[in-house]
């Protein structure tokens, strides 16, 4: 079915608000700024616990937030909240700075972490284009995708010129999200979703939502289960690719100039492999896919204890591929999961809320094992636990009541798009 002028203008929208408020240009270096400004591992890793915890407290009520007054206003809330979180550590490069810096983009990100799927979901909807929704999400992640690997490995550079080059370039993006969240067309998702006298109701509609939606998890373990199940994927990536990245190539004599390089060289793999999930084949479940998958995200950082600076390299590159696979199995699962009639955004803000809480225990570890000079042992470690979680998963999971049954072997594998969030 062909889209329509509207469903188009919010694809076209989203694409935009996507790209440039997720482009961080200070990820490639944030490690290396903070210890330049005189941050200890111990305070840097802290920081990143007090934001995965921050995240948690924020997800719930962002949520319903998105549920109650529309998606929208939350989107724009967010920008804004976004660009003022990057210029903290401008202001202030010390250690109450980048606290700051990262409490505020906690929740500028916990304002749009449901409510921008749910956007384009039920605005499509609403438009008749509902079948459009993985590709227009995919396509919005790879246009972002293809941004940071045209603008990280600047970083470098542009550091060299103005040291805080990184973060005002930040702001200078999501004040730009903010242009296109403005511009978004109103009412796009259903009636009821973008009201704003829905805030009338007060405090007890906000437990209402709240209460209902852990409802609908507790009364579908297969949802539950899902859930936990992309904790690993989640929590692996995350640590890997923002807060073990700089010291991973630290360790191995890979100087800060060639970190964007380097996380751009990721990018791409993962760009490649989330666009291309059908590779995976048919043989196996998505669970098990997600579960295969997680193993060898865990491997390929074990792994990188082993080698030299470009083993090193190539192995990050092999786990940011897994991890673009992985995402768009997970995330789809996940919402074939969610009942129909759920509030999607809060449920989506429940699956934060576990990832990130985890991810909070995973910042402390890693910081307690980098101030200990024990960075191989940590990458050993995770992979040990993976391989437990992963394996009692796949036993529960395959006597969950509420499991799908078995797809005919003459019905095709519907092609999966990327919708994997950002951190």
């Amino acid at each position: 079915m062909p889209l329509t002028p509207r469903a188009r203008r919010i694809i076209r929208l989203n694409n935009g608000f996507q790209l440039l408020f997720n482009l961080l240009w200070w990820m490639p270096v944030f490690y290396a700024y903070q210890r330049e400004a005189g941050l200890s591992d111990g305070q840097i890793f802290g920081i990143q616990s007090i934001y995965y915890v921050a995240f948690c407290l924020f997800e719930i009520p962002t949520g319903i937030v998105a549920d109650r007054i529309g998606a929208r206003n939350c989107l724009r809330a967010g920008a804004v909240v976004m660009t003022a979180a990057n210029l903290a550590p401008v202001l202030s490069p010390s250690y109450t700075g980048f606290l700051v810096h990262f409490l505020a983009i906690a929740a500028g990100r916990s304002l749009t972490s449901g409510a921008a799927s749910a956007y384009l979901y039920d605005g499509l909807a609403a438009e008749g284009a509902g079948e459009h929704y993985l590709k227009a999400e995919g396509q919005a992640r790879a246009l972002g995708l293809a941004a940071k690997v045209l603008c990280w490995p600047l970083v470098g550079p542009l550091m060299a010129l103005a040291h805080a080059t990184p973060y005002v370039l930040s702001a200078a993006s999501a004040a730009g999200s903010l242009v296109c969240a403005m511009v978004l067309p109103r009412n796009a998702a259903p009636a009821g979703r973008d009201r704003t006298e829905e805030t009338s109701r007060g405090g007890l509609a906000f437990l209402r939502d709240a209460t209902k939606a852990l409802r609908c998890v507790c009364a579908t373990p297969w949802l539950a289960l899902l859930m936990v199940q992309g904790v690993a994927v989640f929590t692996l990536s995350r640590i890997c690719q923002v807060n073990l990245f700089q010291p991973v190539l630290l360790a191995h004599g890979i100087p800060e100039g060639s970190h964007g390089g380097v996380l751009a060289a990721m990018t791409v793999a993962e760009a490649v492999a989330s666009a291309r999930p059908q590779w995976l084949g048919s043989r196996l479940s998505p669970v098990a896919w997600v579960s295969l998958l997680s193993l060898a995200m865990a491997a390929a950082l074990a792994g990188s204890t082993l080698g030299g600076p470009w083993t090193v390299v190539a192995l990050l590159c092999v786990f940011a591929a897994v991890t673009g696979f992985a995402y768009p199995l997970q995330r789809k699962l996940v919402n074939d999961a969610i009942p129909a009639g759920a509030p999607r955004a809060t449920l989506l803000s429940v699956e934060s809320i576990v990832d990130r809480a985890v991810c909070a225990l995973a910042a402390v570890a890693a910081g307690a094992y980098l101030s200990a000079g024990r960075l191989d042992a940590l990458l050993w470690h995770s992979a040990v636990v993976t391989g437990v979680v992963m394996l009692v998963l796949q036993v529960i999971l395959r006597r969950a009541p509420g499991r799908p049954r078995k797809r005919p072997a003459a019905e095709p594998v519907p092609e999966l798009v990327t919708t994997a969030g950002n951190p």
